[in-house]
């Protein structure tokens, strides 16, 4: 097969280093359950996260991808397996860490910023997954993410736009609770209501609404919170995120998290993608 061209969503060789090990490590523990009963995988790992993140970077259908990449069948195949596996969970902790030590951070939060994005669906996504957004009045979903003092994901939780923050708010602060019980502050809206705040503490987080400046008018940056802002408007510039494509909602929930995986990993690397190519 004659070598392809290179795509800006591709890896870099110091982007692949961070990524290699975790997945080189999942590659083994397959490989010794594949010798077992047939055949062990033969895939370059490499060329599926490459074709993975074209996906996520320009927001096409999986059978849309170049017929220079590996079969999207393969492709969708892996994805599907990585997050089932944790991978990408596992990714986004490890660079996570990666970045904080890196700009003198403590490798561990000890504080985080919830925020919600109510997004539009695709026609493959099912009713049920769903719902009506009481402030837009519109059928669609929402993300319900919480991130770190600099913007970088912790976690994600994806429901129906009927989902009220306060409600998704209790189950966020209880897996950010689990998977980081170093985190002891959060900055929330204004929307978040005392369920959510008196739920907080019982695993000892501290939840604080920040309320917008009083007599301001339009757009102003809210202490504490632009970071999450920031990160959302970040994420967007993946396109595959533009709208949610996907059926299920923890595969929303791994786009958004390989979405965070590239730009952490290009934050770290001082590397950068064009949004628009124009010729």
């Amino acid at each position: 097969m004659t070598p392809r061209g290179s795509y800006p969503s591709d890896l870099s060789d110091a982007h692949r280093e961070l990524t290699e090990p975790t997945l080189t490590a999942w590659r083994a523990k397959r490989r010794r359950h594949a010798l077992e009963i047939g055949r062990p995988p033969e895939h370059d790992l490499r060329h599926i996260m490459n074709a993975i993140l074209y996906v996520d970077r320009t927001g096409i259908p999986w059978c849309y991808l170049p017929h220079d990449f590996t079969p999207w069948a393969t492709v969708c195949g892996y994805f599907a397996k990585w997050d089932r596996d944790g991978i990408f969970v596992q990714l986004t902790g490890l660079l996570r860490r990666l970045v904080r030590e890196a700009e003198g951070r403590d490798g561990e939060p000890s504080a985080c910023v919830p925020d919600s994005q109510s997004i539009k669906t695709s026609a493959n996504v099912h009713l049920k997954d769903q719902g009506t957004d009481a402030g837009k009045r519109i059928i669609r979903r929402k993300r319900h993410l919480g991130c770190d003092t600099l913007g970088l994901l912790l976690t994600v939780l994806v429901t129906a736009a009927s989902v009220s923050g306060t409600a998704a708010g209790v189950h966020l602060l209880s897996r950010t609770a689990a998977a980081r019980p170093g985190v002891r502050k959060a900055w929330v809206d204004a929307g978040y209501r005392t369920t959510a705040i008196d739920h907080g503490a019982r695993p000892g987080i501290d939840v604080q609404p920040v309320q917008r400046p009083p007599g301001t008018q339009g757009f102003v940056v809210i202490p504490r919170r632009w970071t999450i802002e920031r990160s959302i408007g970040r994420l967007m510039h993946h396109r595959r995120l533009a709208r949610d494509y996907e059926t299920h909602p923890h595969r929303s929930e791994a786009m958004i998290h390989l979405a965070m995986i590239d730009l952490m990993t290009r934050r770290l690397t001082d590397e950068a993608t064009p949004n628009w190519c124009c010729t």
